[in-house]
């Protein structure tokens, strides 16, 4: 007797209220779930796996990079926090602090970590000596937490998240320059040809810059929501960290030298914003390359002929093996249930074989993201997935390319700013470089915040600030945002 199918798909349409959209597709698509400290999700073992997918692509690529994995301890000493004070101003009202080991009061507090820079360069100014000692390229895989936020959404915002951090070493600024960039296009990479994801790389402003940097870079990202949002970035430090933490060297010539330095991330915030953009009104979607599994295969039964579609299916999965194919044979369920489940936990590709399949040596396969059906002969089909693989991710790409490029507005005026902000645009506007100006911008305009500004400047000649009316500097990006 089957087992009762109580298990309810979405509810809401992401078109209608995302925000409860968002909320359904994670839990129900068994992401995350919610714990009982605010802002601390638990990553469920399909979020986790596809966090594995993202984090075993960029760790191939900072290795072909020469960058080494290392691990560096949770707890920071506040005399470390301290020696560098515009780090220390950048993440004080952050930082979460243990005071206490049992009831003993600790001689110092314990910052936990909000970021590595502290306990890392303490350990870097004893390790580099010489010229010899560079380049030095360390990475780490972990967790921090950052406690100053209200309200917290799964994957995009929450106290705790997942990372790398990396944190490197040169002798000249040139390289630590190049490299920096080289970080950026790499992220930039892996978000199109793994996640299917498209963004708008630039110059963050100075009031946006990372606590300790001479200047940031970033990839940012549009939401179906009209919300913008950071994705991954990188940061060129110069010898501020160098200064504050006695990271010096001998160079060829025999002369102390402070060194130059980078630092880049990307997190599992951009998980969350695979999920909202390529997530439909039956759940997940899942570029191929980020799914765990990219084909589930579901025997479609009759009476007596249970044997022969269960002995096929199973040969057939091992023969899918490559593509991390898996084998829905619960006897508790009906196809259509399983249909559903697969939908909703957005699985790529679903092959079907039943009976009649089997007489005439075909399957029907049917993609997730557009949830088309072909039949492939089985001859035939590890030849054909491949090419719906790529076709899928293409899909997705241009999708979330047109939601992005359709939501982009140049202005030259205040009115057409505030018309584009209204109708939840990314606008790209001059801008006169001064901060009491991009305060007012984000006062006036009901939040609306610099996102960065784009590496190919197309000022134009007298151009002025679309806010103030100054001479403008340069072109920056606005919108609102997480």
């Amino acid at each position: 007797m089957a087992k009762e199918e109580t298990k309810v798909g979405m509810t809401v349409k992401k078109s209608e209220d995302f925000s409860e959209w968002y909320q359904q597709l994670i839990i129900k698509s068994e992401l995350a779930d919610y714990t009982k400290v605010s802002g601390c999700i638990v990553f469920r073992p399909w979020s986790y796996a596809i966090w594995e997918k993202l984090r075993d692509e960029v760790n191939s690529r900072i290795k072909a990079m020469g960058v080494k994995n290392a691990y560096f301890p949770l707890l920071i000493p506040e005399s470390l926090l301290t020696r560098e004070k515009e780090h220390l101003e950048g993440f004080t009202p952050e930082v979460a602090w243990v005071t206490h080991a049992g009831d003993t009061k600790l001689d110092e507090k314990l910052a936990i970590r909000p970021t590595s820079e502290t306990i890392m360069y303490d350990s870097y100014s004893k390790w580099i000596r010489s010229w010899r000692d560079l380049p030095l390229k360390l990475n780490q895989w972990n967790s921090v937490i950052r406690w100053e936020f209200k309200h917290s959404v799964p994957f995009l915002r929450t106290r705790e998240f997942l990372w790398n951090e990396g944190h490197t070493v040169f002798a000249t600024k040139e390289e630590a320059e190049k490299e920096a960039m080289d970080i950026l296009e790499m992220y930039y990479d892996v978000l199109g040809k793994t996640m299917a994801l498209p963004g708008l790389k630039g110059k963050k402003v100075k009031l946006e810059t990372f606590a300790g940097a001479e200047y940031t870079m970033s990839v940012e990202l549009y939401l179906p929501n009209g919300k913008a949002i950071q994705g991954p970035d990188s940061h060129h430090d110069g010898q501020i960290f160098a200064k504050a933490y006695d990271i010096k060297f001998l160079d060829k010539e025999g002369k102390e030298q402070y060194a130059y330095q980078n630092t880049w991330a990307i997190t599992t915030r951009m998980l969350g914003v695979m999920f909202a953009i390529h997530s439909d009104d039956k759940g997940l979607v899942l570029p191929p390359a980020m799914a765990p599994n990219k084909i589930v295969i579901v025997p479609i039964i009759f009476k007596d002929k249970e044997k022969e579609v269960m002995d096929a299916s199973r040969k057939l999965v091992k023969e899918l093996a490559e593509f991390d194919a898996l084998l829905d044979d619960r006897d508790i369920y009906s196809a259509g249930w399983k249909f559903n489940e697969w939908e909703l936990k957005g699985v790529p590709l679903r092959v079907e074989l039943g009976p009649r399949d089997l007489q005439n040596k075909q399957v029907v396969v049917v993609r997730r993201d557009t949830c088309e059906k072909v039949t492939v002969k089985m001859s035939d089909l590890k030849k054909k997935i491949p090419e719906i693989l790529e076709d899928m991710h293409d899909n997705l790409y241009k999708k979330a390319e047109k939601l992005l490029h359709d939501n982009i507005l140049e202005v030259e005026s205040w009115k057409d700013f505030m018309k584009g902000i209204e109708n939840q645009k990314i606008v790209v506007a001059p801008w006169c470089e001064d901060n009491e100006c991009l305060d007012n911008i984000k006062h006036k305009s009901g939040g609306a915040k610099s996102l960065n500004m784009p590496f190919e400047q197309k000022l134009k000649k007298n151009a002025v600030c679309a806010h103030c009316g100054k001479k403008a500097k340069t072109i920056c990006r606005f919108g609102k945002s997480y």
